[in-house]
């Protein structure tokens, strides 16, 4: 397994997480295994959002002995009031549903507490006003959660979370489909038909901005939805003219900016193999491109990080030296200092380019990788 740093907060992830929502109203032996298997593979982070206590109790038996293996994802605002699931804004009833989490987990600390479903206005108005947020920074200060983060499929309100230095993680819902929705489409509706009735016009450039954000502030991504309902595998569902595999899924939003881990739903041991299989396949099997290649997805002159310029004659990692580039654009005037050293630690960097032009003519999207590195250079040298 390959781990990464969650953003400032000091906690490292395995970069395939385990999303747990399959497993609610499995039974118990089915939830172990599985359980078992992504401890087993080196997997040390799961996301557990669903408001059932059956489910939350099978998940802390199985964890009995091994909780400290796994850093837990657990939110608030996930409630199942009439015993059907729900989103809540009352502080009352999210504290006890909260406390129902750590109880029915038989733990005293959830590692990344998150606040649930920040998809608009409202939502984000309501925890700040209603005691939710202040509520989740006690509960930091006492280490019951040990970072604050929020789920959210809405580029607009994670970007105002981020900005307000409110979250120190955030769960955001990040695939190739996903990227290329446009702005006015909330992505949640994509899943709702075929990907193919959708407009896509290339990347959004709100959605790359926003990763480019987290990783100038510091704040860690972890992924949702990264099979796209598993609408991106599927010949008859996928908007690309080859459907995606799962290790061509993972690595898309492996190497979004920020991103710290991507969650796999899985119910079941070889689901579990199925996603820790990607740790094995060679560049080409990871080889997304074909997804942002054609007139309705075009990339052209954006680096997507897919390693395609490469080998380089004097071994720059061009693609990570696009990224820290793509942040310090963000405001020139105020690179992070992070940013600027983990630059000045790489081997190679952009004033080491020889403009030798091989780079530039393996690349799909026409990215003018020799200027890049000249301003790399200038900016973080």
């Amino acid at each position: 397994m390959q781990y990464r740093q969650i953003g400032t907060t000091g906690l490292s992830a395995s970069i395939i997480g385990m999303g747990t929502e399959w497993l609610d109203r499995q039974p118990y032996t089915q939830v172990e295994r599985t359980i078992h298997a992504a401890l087993d593979a080196g997997i040390n982070i799961m996301d557990l959002f669903m408001p059932g206590e059956e489910v939350r109790r099978n998940i802390g038996r199985a964890l009995k002995g091994r909780r400290d293996q796994v850093m837990l994802q657990g939110h608030i605002c996930s409630v199942d009031l009439n015993e059907q699931y729900d989103i809540s804004r009352d502080p009352a009833v999210c504290t006890r549903y909260f406390e129902n989490l750590l109880r029915f987990l038989d733990t005293d600390y959830i590692d990344l507490g998150m606040m649930f479903f920040m998809d608009s206005e409202e939502a984000l108005t309501q925890v700040q006003e209603n005691g939710i947020y202040e509520y989740m920074c006690g509960l930091k200060q006492k280490g019951v959660v040990r970072a604050i983060g929020a789920s959210s499929h809405n580029p607009p309100i994670a970007r105002k979370l981020v900005e307000a230095g409110m979250i120190d993680v955030l769960m955001f819902s990040i695939n190739a489909a996903f990227d290329m929705t446009g702005s006015g489409t909330h992505v949640l509706d994509t899943l709702k038909n075929d990907f193919s009735g959708q407009d896509y016009a290339g990347v959004n450039p709100e959605r790359l901005a926003l990763y480019q954000l987290c990783a100038q502030r510091g704040v860690g991504i972890t992924v949702m939805k990264p099979l796209g309902a598993g609408k991106l595998l599927s010949p008859e569902h996928s908007p690309f003219a080859q459907p995606m595999t799962v290790g061509q899924c993972i690595h898309y939003a492996l190497t979004r900016p920020a991103v710290a881990s991507v969650m796999v739903g899985c119910r079941s041991p070889e689901q579990v193999q199925d996603a820790v299989a990607y740790l094995n396949l060679t560049e080409a099997e990871k080889d997304y491109t074909h997804a942002l290649q054609g007139e309705r997805s075009s990339m052209q002159g954006s680096c997507v990080y897919c390693n395609h310029c490469r080998p380089c004659p004097v071994n720059i990692d061009i693609a990570t030296v696009h990224k820290y580039l793509d942040i310090a654009r963000l405001d020139s005037g105020n690179i992070p200092p992070s940013v600027r050293r983990h630059y000045q630690a790489l081997d190679a960097g952009g004033a080491d380019c020889l403009a030798c032009g091989e780079c530039e003519a393996r690349c799909p999207f026409g990215v003018a990788v020799a200027a890049n590195m000249e301003e790399a250079a200038q900016l973080l040298g």
